[in-house]
Parts: C-alpha cells; sequence; structure tokens
C-alpha cells in the first residue's frame, strides 16, 4: 500500500491555494470552489482541499511537509510575510519542526528529520 492524497477540509478553497502556493506546491486541478489538488515538489504524494460549509471542531488537522532546507525555507516564507507559531526548533523526537496555521487554521509544520523520520532509535521493528 502507498499514501496517494491527503485532503483537507477549507471554507474557502481559493484563499487556500494561494496559501499553499506560497509554500511551494504545484497545483494540477483546480475546480472552484469546491476542489484543489496538488503536487509536492518532491516524491509522489499529493495533497489536496476540498470545500466544506464548516471545519470541523478541535485541533483540526495537522500536515507535516519535509524539506531538507528547512531554515532557509522559512526565510523564505518569513520574507514573504508568512507568519509563523513557531520557528525552526529542535525536538526531543529528533525533528527540527517550523509550525503555522493555513486560512482554516488546520496545523501546518515544515520539519526535516533525515533518517530519524522512518528510523528513529525508538523504531519498533516487529
Amino acid at each position: 500500500m502507498n499514501l496517494n492524497q491527503v485532503t483537507v477540509p477549507s471554507v474557502n478553497v481559493g484563499q487556500s491555494i494561494s496559501f499553499y502556493k506560497k509554500l511551494g506546491l504545484r497545483i494540477i486541478v483546480k475546480t472552484l470552489p469546491h476542489y484543489a489538488r496538488f503536487e509536492c515538489k518532491e516524491g509522489e504524494a499529493t495533497f489536496s482541499i476540498h470545500q466544506v460549509e464548516k471545519l470541523p471542531s478541535g485541533d483540526g488537522v495537522y500536515i507535516y511537509f519535509e524539506t531538507e532546507q528547512l531554515d532557509q525555507e522559512v526565510e523564505r516564507l518569513l520574507n514573504e510575510g508568512v507568519d509563523f507559531d513557531q520557528l525552526p526548533t529542535d525536538q526531543s523526537w529528533l525533528w527540527r519542526e517550523a509550525r503555522l496555521k493555513d486560512p482554516d487554521n488546520n496545523q501546518v509544520i515544515l520539519y526535516f528529520a533525515g533518517e530519524n523520520r522512518k528510523n528513529p532509535p525508538w523504531r519498533i521493528n516487529e
């Protein structure tokens, strides 16, 4: 099995398109006002947005995008006026992360984990 895509809810797909394009995703499907789909710069998975009338309550969705150039990417986005909730920080789980929210309050985490992404020291091998 392979992950094809993740889809997040949005009350304004057009506004979300602008946000995710600024992050560097390439739009491949656009059927406003209902849906948009993107390719990431690397890898085969895609990411999409679908229109909803009401967003989920609580913590919502967490979206992780990995980049080896995390600090440079955050600097680029800061220069473009993107606001961050947390600038790049080394975490106890051995990832370096920056956090921000998309226009629908979905939590977006830009990170770099290297080998620890799938193989942390505490990995279970069954």
